[in-house]
């Protein structure tokens, strides 16, 4: 395995000698080995020097995996010309048992529903170029705080309808993080301060979980712009562009987004392949509760031989962002 001691020599600089000779009997085996990957299998294919007492030294050796990605992809994987975009996702790994660190239910999209097991917060870099997921940190969640039985239905209020008396206007753009919001926004922190000035990063990119105000602003809060997705019924309205009242303030909102019938003048590109016509629409549209106007594209699908119409909404805070680079086609 000659190329992965060349692979590996890079992070010399991050390992001592001892760290870095086991890290390259480990590595050898587990591209060797066939079947599971267990402690015992790795010991069998790593040969001389690499036994059981040394493969169980080196799982117990706390090392900055995060800096040894990074030093991997930073002299291997990366390209002067290429474009990098920061992406994020939350990993479930199901588990039985209660005795493991970090043990909880979460939501798996999998299996559609909260599942007992373990939570990591996945972030890596994307290369536009290639093509390719480059993963650089992963961070265990904690577990979230059981769910409290929910109380009995209050009594409705015998007050005046409307809005509460002495109540004010909330800033949206300062708006009170949640916990799980402050541990992606310092994950992100310490990429950005990993890479530093080797790397120029602007998007952050989520899926739908991040389709909401205060993950926009946590994301702009840290320097870059995000790229995710909205509700397929999200209300949408263009930018009010019509004459002024004359009196209070000028109306922000204009006409509400009908997803069945977009103007043909935000067409951006149509394409036809085995029977499925895909259209591309991008747009400056307001929503009631961001308070950044969005750049929106909207992908509509249609079934030329069934007339089956699907449409994905993606937005980024970005409006100078082409429709071709805010997603992979």
């Amino acid at each position: 395995m000659p190329d992965i001691i060349t692979v590996l020599a890079c992070v010399s600089q991050c390992l001592d000698p001892t760290t870095l000779r086991q890290l390259r009997r480990i590595t050898e085996a587990m591209m060797s080995m066939t079947g599971r990957v267990t402690m015992r299998g790795i010991a069998r294919w790593a040969g001389p020097g690499g036994s059981y007492r040394t493969v169980q030294r080196f799982c117990k050796t706390s090392l900055s995996w995060g800096m040894l990605h990074w030093m991997v992809i930073r002299h291997h994987l990366l390209d002067q010309d290429d474009v990098i975009v920061m992406a994020g996702d939350d990993v479930v790994v199901t588990k039985s048992g209660k005795q493991t660190h970090g043990f909880g239910r979460f939501f798996s999209s999998l299996y559609g529903k909260k599942v007992p097991g373990l939570g990591f917060l996945s972030l890596a870099l994307l290369s536009v170029k290639r093509r390719t997921s480059y993963p650089v940190m992963l961070e265990q969640l904690a577990p979230p705080p059981p769910e409290t039985p929910q109380e009995g239905a209050k009594p409705k209020s015998q007050g005046k309808r409307g809005r509460p008396p002495g109540s004010k206007n909330q800033h949206r753009r300062e708006v009170v993080l949640s916990p799980y919001l402050r541990f992606v926004q310092e994950t992100i922190k310490r990429l950005l301060e990993l890479i530093s000035d080797r790397l120029q990063v602007i998007y952050f990119v989520f899926d739908g979980a991040f389709g909401h105000n205060d993950a926009l602003q946590m994301v702009r809060q840290v320097g870059l712009h995000l790229i995710s997705k909205l509700r397929y019924d999200a209300a949408l309205y263009f930018p009010y562009d019509g004459p002024y009242a004359g009196r209070g303030k000028r109306k922000k909102y204009g006409r509400k987004l009908d997803y069945h019938h977009i103007d043909a003048k935000h067409l951006k590109a149509s394409s036809v392949e085995k029977d499925i016509e895909t259209k591309i629409y991008q747009m400056a549209l307001w929503h009631k509760t961001f308070a950044n106007l969005l750049n929106v594209v909207v992908i509509v699908k249609t079934n030329l031989t069934t007339q089956a119409v699907a449409h994905v909404v993606l937005f980024s805070s970005d409006l100078e962002l082409h429709h071709r680079t805010l997603f992979f086609d």
